[in-house]
C-alpha cells in the first residue's frame, strides 16, 4: 500500500484559528448554539471526554464507534466535531461533501502522535504476511496504511472475525493490543504506542482508594496498563463502562479512564457514587489536556464562523476510508451498530 505524503496532506489543512473575538458576557451560549444549529443544518458530535457543557449541547455523545456511525449517517450539512483531530478526520473521511469543523485544531492525541505513518510504514515491512488492524485513535495517514480499523468497543469482535492462523499487526496502542491478545488467545505483533491519560494511573493510589471504598467496583478502559487492568472488576470501552455502571447493582465505582465520562455516568445514575481514579501526580483526577482544549466558547465561535475547517487530499481520504468501511461492515455483522 502506498504511503501518503503527510507533509503535503497537512499543508492542505487550514491552520488559522479564530479571529480575536471578544464575546458579550451576557450572551446565552446554549441558546445561540441551538439557534445556529438550526440555521445552518448543523450537527454537534461530542466525545464522552468533553467538558460537561459541551456534552449538554451535543446532538450525539458517544465513543469512537458510535461517533463514526453517526458521522457516516448524518443528513446535516455541517458537522462540528467536539473531540480531537483524528475524530474530525474520521468524520471528513466518511463525509467528503460535507463541511467538517472542530473547535480547536490543536486538540491532538498522544496515542495518535505515537504512530507516525512514515515510521510505521517502514516498520511493517518486517511483517509482509501480516494484516494491519489499527485502533481508530490514529491519524488519517495511519488509517491509510491499515487493513481494518477498530475501536475499543468492537476490537475483540474484529479480531475474532479473522482466521485463527492469520498473522496480525495491531497498532498503535500496546496496552489495548496486549489486552486483546489475552482476550482472544492471539499473538499479535504490537506497535509500541500508548495514551498518556491511561498510562499514568497510579496503581498505589487506586489500591488505597479500594481500601477506603471496599464497596466500590473498579471500572477500567483497556488502554490502561496491565497492573491496573488486573485490579479491575470490569474492563470495557467508554460506552461499555457507561452501560455497566447503569445496569450493575453496585452503588459505587472507581473509574479508570478520562474523567469526562463521569458526567454521563452521574446523569444516568444520580443515586450512585463515581470516583475518578487518580493519576501518578498531584492531581485528584485524570484529564486529557487535548480533549479539554475545546470549550463552549470555542464551540460557539466555530459554529458561527464555520472555522477551523478540516480538509484532506482525496487520495488520502479514499485510502483511509477502506479500512473504516471494513470496520463498519464487521461491526454491523456482529450486531454492534444500532
Amino acid at each position: 500500500m502506498a504511503v501518503i505524503d503527510m507533509a503535503e496532506a497537512m499543508a492542505r489543512v487550514p491552520q488559522k484559528g479564530f479571529l480575536d473575538v471578544e464575546l458579550d458576557p451576557t450572551l446565552d451560549l446554549f441558546a445561540e448554539i441551538e439557534r445556529l444549529k438550526k440555521e445552518k443544518n448543523a450537527i454537534v458530535l461530542a466525545h464522552y471526554y468533553q467538558e460537561p457543557d459541551i456534552q449538554d449541547v451535543a446532538d450525539y455523545i458517544g465513543d469512537s464507534l458510535g461517533l463514526a456511525q453517526k458521522a457516516r449517517d448524518t443528513n446535516a450539512d455541517l458537522i462540528l466535531f467536539a473531540g480531537v483531530h483524528f475524530m474530525a478526520e474520521t468524520a471528513k473521511i466518511l463525509n467528503p461533501t460535507k463541511k467538517v469543523v472542530l473547535p480547536d485544531l490543536k486538540a491532538g492525541c498522544s496515542l495518535s502522535d505515537s504512530a507516525p505513518p512514515e515510521l510505521f510504514a517502514r516498520w511493517r515491512q518486517q511483517y509482509p504476511d501480516h494484516i494491519v488492524v489499527t485502533y481508530i485513535n490514529c491519524s488519517a495517514g495511519m488509517k491509510a496504511l491499515s487493513d481494518i480499523i477498530c475501536t475499543s468497543s468492537n476490537a475483540k469482535a474484529i479480531i475474532d472475525s479473522l482466521p485463527a492462523d492469520q498473522p496480525i499487526i495491531f497498532a498503535p496502542d500496546k496496552n489495548l493490543g496486549a489486552w486483546l491478545n489475552k482476550a482472544t488467545g492471539r499473538n499479535m505483533v504490537l506497535w509500541n504506542g500508548a495514551c498518556m491519560v491511561h498510562e499514568i494511573f497510579s496503581l498505589e493510589k487506586i489500591s488505597k482508594l479500594k481500601l477506603r471504598h471496599p464497596e466500590a467496583k473498579l471500572l477500567a478502559h483497556p488502554e490502561c496498563e496491565e497492573p491496573v487492568l488486573q485490579l479491575a472488576d470490569y474492563i470495557g470501552s467508554t460506552t461499555q463502562l457507561l452501560k455497566y455502571s447503569r445496569t450493575d447493582a453496585s452503588q459505587a465505582y472507581i473509574v479508570a479512564t478520562e474523567t469526562g465520562i463521569l458526567h454521563q455516568m452521574q446523569k444516568d445514575s444520580p443515586h450512585k457514587t463515581f470516583i475518578p481514579a487518580p493519576p501518578n501526580n498531584a492531581c485528584a483526577c485524570n484529564e486529557c489536556p487535548h480533549m479539554k482544549l475545546n470549550t463552549l466558547e470555542k464551540l460557539y465561535l466555530c459554529l458561527r464562523y464555520e472555522t477551523p475547517e478540516l480538509t484532506m487530499p482525496e487520495e488520502l481520504r479514499l485510502a483511509a476510508l477502506r479500512p473504516i468501511d471494513r470496520m463498519l461492515e464487521i461491526s454491523q455483522a456482529a450486531g454492534l451498530l444500532g
